[in-house]
């Protein structure tokens, strides 16, 4: 993949998916900044012409890896398109400690992750207007960047092993809002979407997770799994609706992974 082939790749969603990507802008934003960072692991298929039917990111941070994206046309999805980009993503992460894929509900994505050795955690997708606005802890306070990044990267590593690194920039170059609490923990919120939320321990999840929910009407907050029980009861008691969706797939050594709830664009 090249940066050129972004927009291209972004439209796919749409045919693949039948809804654009919320924010078309941070779709293209996040494709070039992999595209950057992790050129051995960014791919498309296509006709070499512009047109592209396939893509897959993969990033590699710290020793872990992740798939950020794979997506295939229909009409190119069983005559071994997404074998060939999929096997393109997982040989950037040879000799990888861990391995963290965001999943889908498609069964033919889980079984090819499960057969490439992925535990499936099944998730839930949280969405909805928030009926109970949680109250913002004074303890919880906007990011100051990159003064906060030490205490970000800690975080980072103590629920996944590694740090998020630049990928943090990314996020706020798409206009997501840093939250942290000096105890260990952040979360990044915007356009109605709860990104990302990591600490070293549940109440400052908590905490965190009730600051972003504050500060909108409507909010979204994916692949929360069973282990993140504490983020199931902030999102219900906010009066959010639970629907099944995917799965977190983790392989090797990866932490705890809680408590946290992953970003499916940065895992």
């Amino acid at each position: 993949m090249t940066p050129d082939d972004a927009e291209a790749a972004v439209g796919l969603m749409d045919t693949v998916w039948g809804v654009a990507p919320a924010d078309t802008e941070g779709a293209i934003l996040r494709m070039r900044h992999l595209v950057a960072t992790d050129p051995e692991g960014a791919w498309v298929s296509g006709d070499g012409d512009g047109v592209v039917d396939g893509a897959a990111l993969a990033l590699l941070r710290e020793g872990i890896w992740g798939l950020s994206l794979l997506i295939v046309h229909p009409r190119r999805q069983s005559d071994g398109v997404g074998r060939a980009l999929m096997d393109a993503a997982t040989a950037y992460g040879a000799g990888a400690r861990g391995g963290i894929i965001m999943a889908s509900g498609d069964p033919r994505a889980l079984r090819t992750y499960w057969r490439a050795g992925f535990t499936l955690r099944p998730s839930f997708d949280v969405r909805g207007k928030i009926r109970a606005r949680p109250a913002r802890d004074p303890a919880v306070r906007e990011g100051r960047w990159p003064a906060d990044r030490e205490l970000v990267d800690a975080t980072s590593r103590f629920v996944r092993t590694a740090a998020h690194g630049s990928d943090i920039d990314a996020l706020l170059a798409a206009g997501r809002m840093l939250l942290v609490h000096d105890d260990g923990g952040f979360a990044f919120v915007g356009r109605e979407k709860v990104s990302v939320v990591a600490a070293q321990d549940e109440r400052v999840a908590r905490l965190l997770l009730e600051a972003a929910l504050a500060e909108s009407e409507q909010a979204s907050v994916e692949f929360v799994d069973a282990l993140q029980d504490w983020a199931l009861d902030v999102c219900l008691t906010a009066g959010l609706k639970l629907g099944p969706y995917g799965a977190v797939c983790v392989r090797g050594d990866v932490g705890p992974m809680r408590p946290y709830v992953p970003s499916g664009a940065y895992l």
